[in-house]
């Protein structure tokens, strides 16, 4: 069932079409679709849920947005977020074609999220109702602010969406915390004499085995907003509940980013069947949403023009139509349950696929000259996946806390594959020292390959 409030033209097929999606096979949560005006579709796409914590950086990613959409650079028909129930909202400004479209795009997603491994794990961490969570995260820091002022809370959010994609999704939301001392180690008890002394009472038998105090972190922690949180000097725990709301967030939206190319043509091709197969539909809206799921699903560029960038939903909608057609529909789910985006590029998307979708990779002078440098399958793959490792983040660990609680960080240049800013790195650090509230610093190369070590003593004035 949906929920339905209020009544629209689109809504009187809405039934027709859950009951075609489940006839289809399609297995999903209940959604509850909503129309709503166009900016404030526009918000809940900038921050990422329709109430969320405030924050200064939301407001300058609205405003990008709003000068994408001014320019006619893009659209946007829906937001849509997995939970029981499911929610979806769309603009109050589409056509009837497009919220059919939509609405069918939407059981596609919802299909998805109920059934991949990678989301059914992390909404088992999060819960189902993480639309509600960030509304009463959002209240939580407005009585913050109350108690504590605008300008504390601010900063403390500015360290902790700094950090926001430095998580780590397979030690799990939940964690305890390190051991303090290190489990003494076993002694070998090789002879009659080494046995008898191991057994008398005593100081001088028990002292070989006090205990001694574990390093801290005991190997390299990647989940810098529970390392923060748990282990901040002199954080208070308002501050410690503020960093573990938003890494709490970030570990919903990590199946959204890992997911997106296979999730958004999942979603494009059972809103291509399902229209196909939709014969209650008036023949005029049926012309104008297959016209809707050309263009959504259609490459950058047309005609004779080069395509200088990917269209999610083009290379994932044709990934899956090529393995239903060569596996069948039973493989394509199997795929869908266990897959993310590294697997699904790295196996589905072929040398033939890659040839019919005219991919490859391009240099560019910064002027007008545009050059081909490869159409290797490996190194495109390898192109497309590249943003995607380690959330979209540089690959950045604590390595130690010293004596005097300075904080030392490593960035893993050999493995990450990406570079680093080191000019935006060192206004995280200026973040993070605010919160840390002892000397941070950060291992890493600069431009040319040398080591680099960035610090913050104290927080800016």
């Amino acid at each position: 069932m949906s929920g339905a409030h209020g009544h629209s033209p689109w809504r009187e097929y809405l039934p027709r079409l859950e009951q075609l999606a489940a006839r289809l096979g399609l297995d999903y949560q209940p959604v509850d679709f909503e129309p709503v005006p166009d900016s404030f579709m526009m918000e809940i796409a900038v921050y990422g849920f329709p109430v969320r914590m405030p924050h200064w950086s939301f407001g300058v990613r609205y405003i990008s947005q709003l000068i994408q959409h001014r320019m006619g650079h893009s659209r946007l028909f829906e937001v849509v977020f997995p939970g029981n129930p499911g929610h979806a909202y769309l603009a109050s400004g589409n056509s009837l074609a497009e919220n059919v479209l939509v609405t069918a795009h939407v059981l596609g997603h919802a299909d998805f999220s109920h059934n991949n491994l990678l989301f059914a794990r992390c909404q088992d961490q999060v819960g189902a109702h993480i639309v509600e969570r960030a509304a009463a995260h959002a209240h939580q820091i407005a009585r913050a602010i109350e108690e504590h002022g605008a300008r504390r809370v601010e900063a403390l959010l500015d360290a902790a969406l700094a950090l926001e994609q430095h998580i780590d999704i397979d030690r799990g939301l939940s964690r305890q915390r390190f051991a303090e001392q290190l489990a003494p180690r076993p002694e070998r008890l090789d002879g009659a004499f080494q046995r008898r002394f191991q057994a008398l009472d005593g100081p001088v038998a028990s002292a070989s085995r006090e205990p001694r105090r574990a390093p801290l972190p005991p190997r390299p922690e990647r989940d810098l907003l529970w390392f923060v949180a748990e282990y901040a000097p002199e954080l208070e725990g308002w501050e410690r509940d503020i960093f573990l709301a938003v890494r709490e967030e970030s570990f919903y939206f990590y199946p959204v980013f890992a997911t997106q190319i296979m999730n958004e043509g999942w979603a494009s091709y059972w809103h291509a069947r399902l229209l196909r197969e939709a014969d209650f539909l008036p023949q005029g809206a049926y012309v104008d949403a297959a016209k809707c799921h050309s263009d959504v699903v259609r490459p950058l560029a047309t005609g004779q023009k080069v395509a200088l960038g990917i269209n999610p939903y083009h290379v994932g909608f044709s990934i899956w139509e090529h393995i239903v057609e060569r596996q069948g529909l039973d493989a394509a789910r199997r795929i869908r349950r266990e897959d993310d985006d590294f697997s699904f590029i790295h196996n589905q998307l072929t040398p033939e696929l890659i040839k019919q979708l005219q991919l490859f990779r391009y240099h560019t002078d910064g002027a007008s000259t545009i050059t081909v440098t490869e159409a290797d399958s490996i190194a495109l793959r390898e192109a497309l996946l590249t943003p995607k490792y380690n959330f979209g983040a540089p690959a950045v660990a604590v390595s130690a806390v010293r004596a005097d609680g300075a904080l030392e960080l490593t960035h893993d240049h050999r493995t990450d594959g990406r570079g680093l800013d080191s000019e935006r790195a060192q206004h995280v650090l200026e973040y993070l020292q605010r919160v840390w509230r002892r000397p941070v610093t950060l291992r890493t190369l600069d431009a040319g390959g040398r080591e680099l070590e960035l610090r913050c003593a104290a927080a800016a004035a």
